[in-house]
């Protein structure tokens, strides 16, 4: 289908048909379980990917056939985006995410925009090949991201206060490690806890023959000894999917947190985290950018990810992303509001909204039945289902049995 099989004017409303990525980490049944997708080869189905990715383009329905839903946007970018963010960004700027982990993603680090920028610029000049497995920026774009979750959904996002991290190596007395362990107290105590925490984290990023292998083996035989602590308890399930591996040591250096249903938290440039396992929703901006640090048998470029990596502690009260609210008590709309323009995201319980576009949108029907009306036009959803709708569709309704998540971007 070209462009001049489109109609003057863009539908309203698209019916999305997403591809689904099979990673060997994902899961085999959650998206069948919660969404009733079929997964006849019993293969890990990864990521539903919902957006305009060359990595992954979504395809939409128009007329009678079907079109990827970059030509669709490429026929005309400006009611597609709408003129603002065609402006800013010249492409849909976000990629929205059903993400089915069974086993850890490696820990990683995503650059800032200017950081993404300057090494993307750096590959391109040296003539690496973009899909070499040493290559670090797949483009020049940063990569925040914000995780929903459908069902518990277990991660690690962020470093732990300097203390927290002293006190669990400490209780672990891994010998093999003391010495670092003591610089890492000592810089803490001279105010100099920046430094001395990337430096800690360096030294355990290059452990390396007999050190590494004693200090893994008392990390382990301690752990074994402490299930009933979800730290520990982590490490020795990690430690079955990647043994041997130095991101071990990590659920002692980062925050370890279980969302529940319904929880979010956002994951900013510079802030090492990993997924452990469970269900969610993710929207990023549109980005592969990806620093490895541990739980992975892919390359790990340490300087540039300690070059990448801001060795600061994230607080406890700062790991959970509070919904702004809107609308009538025990009906209430949810607004993640982030600090980054790329994408947006909301969810609306069941019920009927009146909404308009200021940029283009995903719909994704979380639990129930959708139909979107505007004016003669309407599309029904069923759970598990997406629409793109154009900047250039302005007021529609929505009406909806279960909750509604709701993805675009800031002007």
């Amino acid at each position: 289908m070209s462009c001049r099989d489109l109609p003057s004017l863009l539908p309203p409303f698209l019916l999305m048909k997403n591809p689904i990525q099979g990673y060997d980490w994902g899961s085999r049944d959650a998206l069948t379980k919660l969404f009733g997708i079929p997964n006849p080869d019993g293969k890990p189905q990864a990521e539903l990917w919902m957006g305009a990715h060359p990595n992954g383009c979504s395809e939409v329905q128009v007329n009678s056939g079907t079109q990827t839903l970059s030509a669709l946007i490429g026929c005309d970018p400006a009611a597609a985006l709408g003129e603002s963010t065609l402006a800013r960004f010249g492409s849909l700027p976000f990629l929205f995410k059903v993400l089915c982990a069974e086993k850890a993603l490696s820990i990683q680090v995503h650059p800032s925009k200017s950081q993404a920028e300057l090494g993307f610029a750096k590959e391109q000049a040296a003539g690496i090949d973009p899909k070499a497995g040493n290559r670090n920026y797949k483009d020049p774009n940063h990569k925040p991201e914000l995780v929903f979750a459908l069902t518990p959904y277990q991660a690690m996002n962020g470093f732990r206060a300097i203390p927290a991290i002293l006190a669990l190596f400490e209780r672990a007395k891994l010998a093999a490690i003391a010495a670092l362990v003591a610089d890492l107290a000592a810089a803490h105590a001279a105010n100099q806890g920046e430094a001395g925490l990337q430096l800690f984290f360096h030294q355990l990023l290059i452990l390396d023959g007999a050190p590494k292998e004693q200090a893994l083996a008392e990390l382990l035989a301690f752990a074994a000894n402490h299930q009933d602590e979800e730290t520990f308890a982590l490490v020795t399930s990690l430690s079955v999917q990647y043994p041997g591996d130095v991101g071990l040591f990590s659920p002692l250096l980062l925050n370890v947190v279980t969302l529940q249903p319904g929880e979010a938290m956002f994951l900013d440039a510079c802030t090492p985290h990993a997924y452990v396992r469970g269900t969610g929703l993710e929207i990023m901006a549109n980005s592969d950018n990806v620093l490895r640090a541990g739980l992975t048998p892919k390359y790990i470029d340490v300087a540039e990810l300690l070059d990448c990596t801001r060795c600061v502690a994230k607080p406890d009260d700062q790991i959970l992303l509070s919904p702004r609210l809107e609308g009538m008590t025990g009906n209430m709309v949810q607004h993640f509001d982030v600090p980054v323009p790329d994408f947006t995201f909301s969810v609306y319980p069941a019920g009927e909204h009146q909404l308009t576009t200021v940029s283009a949108e995903i719909l994704f029907a979380i639990d129930g039945t959708v139909t979107l009306k505007q004016g003669d036009n309407a599309l029904r959803l069923d759970k598990g289902q997406s629409a793109f709708i154009p900047a250039a569709t302005g007021h529609y309704q929505l009406l909806s049995e279960g909750r509604v998540a709701r993805a675009g971007n800031r002007c």
